[in-house]
């Protein structure tokens, strides 16, 4: 049965010895952080902490933390599981663009029994909290020494396109400015940057609700690099095969997850923008502090016994690097749909995945690692990926020894290196310019005479499989 909330999640965690309550008050500011970095860098648990300095509400981090936890969350047994199921829509369409096929899975009949739920009565809104310093009762973190602020670290932000009057579930920090409101930060290729554009030119004000908490399949779909204009909550119905419910916020005109543990409305006005940051980011250093437009909060939401959900970022291995994870899984028969001689890919957690991208190829002709290397810098989130290094099918991803091995004896520099520029990520503090740079791609495969190789490309040592038969056999009557 799927999770129909966060309490719900981390009763499975702890029947599953996944979890730890800490009953000892602890701080929020800087605290947390380091007790939780210790557990993501040796394989901890998920942390429940009952009492939080300076909140009622207890606090939950590290719960998307290991392998293990995510598939927990997606209700799965492997994350290429979900990637399959999503290929197997994918079979079922019939020819058509890569968008409109991708906007068609999302219209299916298979898909009917997922589509989100309205109710009129729902959980989020058990209570009602309007006046006074509303932020103040939650236990925000202040994850570094040298944050800006507190921030909210797990939200699920919900605008509207002011043309197509679709809703959008995207996950953007925020910063608590005071007790009334926090930064939005969005960068400026994210689905909420384009709405609030939209609401700026016009001079309107936007309405903006954030969930916290709820099903883990509703967090996690807030992160899911959907093309624009496919709902998140049917893929998160989809995801944990059950439809998700919502309810229209109390004081705007948006719909939210409603088993959701808090609910913030409010709303942005044009213009009305202030600093941001600087913040202890996924890189593992600080990004800058920026203008970014302010969230106003009007009212807040909750249920009777919520819990707040945080996560932490920094120097990996982190919480976020395992919910990367699961995308790069799932969403490879996409990738599939654009360049169909994809066998694999591997995002390294040292990249944060977008500085490098591995790639495994079945090369069938002259110059097929550069078409997919170009393709790959038009494709969605992968546009901003710096680094791209393409190989041969007969290579696991996975093993970087043998990763290093192919790259530095498969490469010449004068001959397989793409060098180019265009858009990064918002947070690589390398380019000379923010969300602009230099990038490259490495044609690891076997090179043919076509692609300048001028001697023949030797065989690669391997003993044959009989021989390592007999060996495997007599292993035990060798003496060891």
């Amino acid at each position: 049965m799927p999770y129909n909330n966060l309490g719900q999640f981390i009763s499975r965690l702890e029947e599953l010895g996944e979890l730890f309550r800490v009953a000892v008050e602890v701080d929020p500011a800087l605290e947390i952080t380091e007790i939780a970095d210790r557990m993501s860098k040796t394989g901890g648990p998920a942390l429940l902490f009952e009492n939080v300095k300076g909140s009622p509400h207890p606090l939950l981090i590290n719960a998307f933390g290991s392998f293990r936890r995510m598939e927990l969350a997606l209700e799965c047994e492997s994350f290429d599981e979900i990637g399959a199921r999503l290929e197997s829509l994918i079979k079922t369409q019939p020819p058509a663009g890569v968008m409109d096929k991708l906007r068609m899975l999302f219209t299916l009949k298979e898909l009917a029994g997922f589509m989100p739920k309205k109710i009129k009565k729902a959980p989020c809104q058990e209570r009602v909290l309007a006046g006074g310093p509303m932020l103040d009762a939650l236990p925000i973190l202040t994850c570094w020494p040298h944050d800006g602020g507190p921030f909210i670290t797990l939200p699920i932000v919900i605008t509207r396109d002011p043309d197509s009057k679709t809703q959008n579930y995207g996950m953007y920090r925020m910063q608590k400015f005071d007790g009334l409101s926090t930064g939005m930060h969005w960068q400026y290729n994210k689905d909420g940057a384009r709405h609030y554009r939209k609401y700026k030119e016009r001079g309107l004000r936007m309405e903006v609700a954030v969930a916290l908490g709820g099903p883990p399949a509703v967090t996690y779909a807030a992160t899911a690099p959907l093309p624009p204009d496919i709902d998140e909550m049917l893929f998160a119905g989809w995801l944990r095969s059950a439809p998700v419910e919502l309810v229209k916020a109390k004081t705007l005109d948006l719909m939210v997850p409603a088993e959701s543990d808090f609910v913030l409305e409010g709303y942005i006005d044009p213009g009305d923008e202030r600093i941001e940051g600087p913040f202890g980011d996924h890189t593992g250093f600080y990004s800058p502090a920026d203008v970014y437009p302010i969230f106003r909060i009007t009212c807040i939401t909750s249920r009777r016994d919520a819990i707040y959900p945080a996560t932490i970022v920094g120097k990996p291995p982190m919480e976020d690097c395992y919910m990367a994870k699961a995308t790069e899984r799932i969403f490879l028969p996409l990738m599939r749909l654009i360049a169909p001689e994809i066998v694999d890919i591997e995002l390294p957690l040292e990249g944060v995945f977008h500085n490098c991208a591995l790639v495994s190829i079945k090369k069938e002709y002259a110059g097929q690692a550069r078409k997919v290397i170009h393709a790959l810098w038009g494709m969605g989130q992968m546009a901003s990926t710096k680094f791209i290094a393409v190989f041969d099918h007969d290579i696991d991803l996975r093993d970087y020894s043998t990763v290093l091995w192919k790259l530095l004896n498969n490469v010449d520099p004068g001959r397989d290196l793409v060098l180019s520029g265009g858009p990064l990520d918002a947070l690589d503090h390398s380019a000379s310019y923010a969300n602009y740079g230099g990038k490259m791609g490495v044609d690891a495969t076997r090179k043919t005479r076509e692609e300048g190789m001028g001697r023949d490309w030797p065989d690669e040592i391997r003993m044959s499989d009989e021989v390592k038969k007999r060996v495997s056999e007599r292993w035990k009557e060798y003496g060891f």
